[in-house]
């Protein structure tokens, strides 16, 4: 007799029910939209939304809404072209502080959002997307080089106890200036040993000018360009965005594309951001507040600023460097305060404990470094230029001896967060600046994209035409469950927020081939079982478990082969492993219990003569 427990009927229908939930938003479609946010990560008020509307409408630019969501506020257009004339719009009204980013806002109602439902992402090729093109400041990261050399060298002499008069940057030099002039010879061969590439001139005064050759110069570029590389795919996979393109393009340019994007804002922000830290002792030996009045620090020191524009006094040397951190997460402090709990590399924890065991109940400041490109009018001119910004986030008392894990107080939550990507991401070698933002259409062309969705339609009418056909009522529960395994996948897709792609419609096509397969499989084995004289049920009951194995070995086999392609693959080729995993999956769902659950709501409980099969 065939039977089929409750319970998996029941499993049956919450599953139906959960997939049709999460895969209903993406029927609403989305709106070209722009999104406003403050460059500090502070929230936005509601006053905002009121100014950014008047812009708008003062350049007679029409758009849909303008709302504040959670900080940001998202204004709708009915066209690309009109979001486009928006945001050149809104950048030269609002000024410096902002971030005007481009995005596509969904039109889920607001009750699914409060709900957390969200339709899935579309990679570029699908719907377009967000595009970044960087350029690297390539004197900039000889500048930073020549820096860490001074800084190099007056720990060198420091320690070997040779007295100097001056160690400054000059030019494209490092200029270094004794106090005794037969320590020449010993600070020159000191000098070459910590890097023998150096080129080091000594003139008639005992001064000596230490330069980078040449090809210094050609491989710390081209480190330049290759770890801004790296860090920018570190950020962007810290940001959570699937299949993302980032590469190098000519000599000094980076571009990055990212499809999918929920919060272009900060994509935009931690991007771009060329921000790093440095750990530095305070200067408590001096008045801080009586160097801003004189304008200038004592010797050895450097004056800097809070946030709320308090004076403090810094020693010149510095401790700890942001590249030499290995770790960063945001969390709480033991007095529940938001703080970014830090990870030294062996170098610099062996340096932080030797400081903090000499300077023992002394200050210790966070210093937050972050470079700028600003736009400047000289005689008539707009000139480019960049400007270092330096803030002190954080001052502490040291009050034990930490060397390797230590963590950074006084920030609020989104600036943990922010901080902490940004650490963990890795500090760029040198600045970059962004020369072009724009959405970039689907890669293949609207035409072409419209063609294959149209061939999949065709080629899926075909299917459910046959089965219909062939397999007579039995075809329309094999239909049914097609239909609801590509809910499934949508459904999944949007839980897990993964971005589809043309390789992911691939998989998608795959796995609806096998969801078919599946059915041809057990429905030739329920019409062997009535050939061989078994009644219908009986043939129902035993079609369905012998063909079991045979589905499950096939399913499992391709499964391996997607997670090979999934741990191995990059980009496209793991878009499809994705779609063709999860299709697998809800497949052999839909094949199994979904239509043997149907088939005995239509024929279980009764005697049957013959099936339609």
């Amino acid at each position: 007799m065939n039977r089929y427990p409750a319970w998996k009927n029941v499993v049956v229908v919450i599953a139906a029910l959960i997939g049709i939930i999460y895969a209903l938003p993406n029927v609403f479609g989305e709106d070209p939209a722009l999104q406003v946010s403050l460059e500090t990560t502070q929230p936005l008020e509601e006053s905002a939304v009121p100014q950014i509307e008047g812009a708008l409408q003062q350049a007679e630019i029409a758009f849909l809404s303008a709302a504040l969501d959670e900080g940001r506020v998202t204004v709708r257009f009915s066209d690309v072209e009109t979001q486009l004339q928006a945001v050149d719009q809104l950048r030269e009204s609002l000024g410096n502080g902002y971030v005007v980013a481009l995005t596509l806002a969904p039109r889920t109602p607001q009750f699914m959002r409060a709900l957390g439902l969200e339709p899935m992402s579309l990679g570029l090729d699908l719907r377009g997307g967000v595009h970044f093109l960087y350029q690297v400041d390539m004197e900039a990261a000889i500048e930073q080089a020549l820096q860490r050399y001074e800084s190099d060298f007056r720990t060198i002499l420091r320690d070997e106890r040779i007295r100097y008069r001056v160690i400054r940057q000059e030019g494209d030099r490092v200029l270094v200036e004794l106090r005794e002039p037969g320590d020449v010879e010993r600070t020159e061969a000191l000098l070459s040993e910590a890097d023998p590439d150096l080129q080091i001139d000594v003139d008639d005064n005992g001064v000596l000018r230490v330069s980078m050759s040449e090809e210094q110069i050609r491989q710390r570029q081209d480190f330049a360009i290759q770890q801004n590389t790296v860090t920018l795919r570190n950020r962007v996979n810290e940001l959570g965005v699937a299949e993302p393109v980032v590469q190098r393009q000519g000599l000094d340019r980076i571009v990055v594309q990212l499809p999918g994007v929920q919060d272009p804002a900060q994509a935009e922000r931690v991007l771009g951001s060329t921000a790093t830290l440095e750990f530095r002792l305070v200067d408590e030996n001096n008045n801080a507040f009586e160097a801003e009045r004189r304008g200038r620090a004592p010797l050895g020191s450097e004056l800097f600023f809070r946030p709320d524009r308090t004076p403090v006094l810094l020693k010149r040397d510095v401790i700890v460097r942001g590249e030499q951190l290995v770790d960063a997460t945001a969390g709480f402090s033991e007095d529940g305060l938001p703080a970014v709990h830090v990870q030294l590399d062996a170098k610099g924890a062996r340096r932080m404990g030797e400081t903090t065991r000499q300077n023992l109940n002394k200050g210790m400041a966070v210093l937050f470094v972050e470079q700028k490109r600003e736009v400047l009018e000289r005689n008539g001119e707009m000139i480019e230029s960049t400007r270092l910004d330096k803030e002190v986030i954080s001052v502490a008392t040291i009050r034990g001896v930490f060397s390797s894990r230590f963590q950074i107080t006084g920030l609020d939550p989104a600036e943990a967060q922010d901080l902490a990507l940004l650490l963990r991401a890795g500090s760029l070698a040198a600045p970059i600046f962004k020369v072009e933002e724009r959405t970039i259409g689907p890669s293949l062309g609207k035409e072409n994209i419209d063609r294959g969705m149209l061939a999949i339609a065709i080629g899926f009418l075909a299917v459910v035409v046959f089965m219909a056909l062939y397999y007579k009522v039995f075809g329309l529960v094999a239909n049914l469950a097609l239909l609801a395994n590509l809910v499934f996948i949508i459904a999944l897709l949007s839980m897990l927020q993964a971005s589809l792609t043309l390789p992911g419609i691939a998989g998608i096509v795959l796995t609806t081939g096998m969801a078919v397969d599946a059915n041809v499989l057990i429905f030739e084995r329920i019409r062997e079982e009535i050939r061989n004289g078994n009644s219908p049920q009986a043939s129902i009951q035993a079609g369905y478990e012998k063909a079991l194995s045979s589905i499950a070995d096939a399913n499992i086999t391709t499964l391996i082969a997607a997670a090979m392609l999934f741990i191995f693959g990059t980009g496209p080729i793991q878009g499809f492993a994705v779609t063709l995993s999860l299709g697998i999956m809800t497949s052999m769902f839909t094949a199994i219990m979904g239509t043997r659950a149907v088939v005995n709501l239509i024929y279980g409980g009764r005697r049957l003569e013959r099936l339609a099969i």
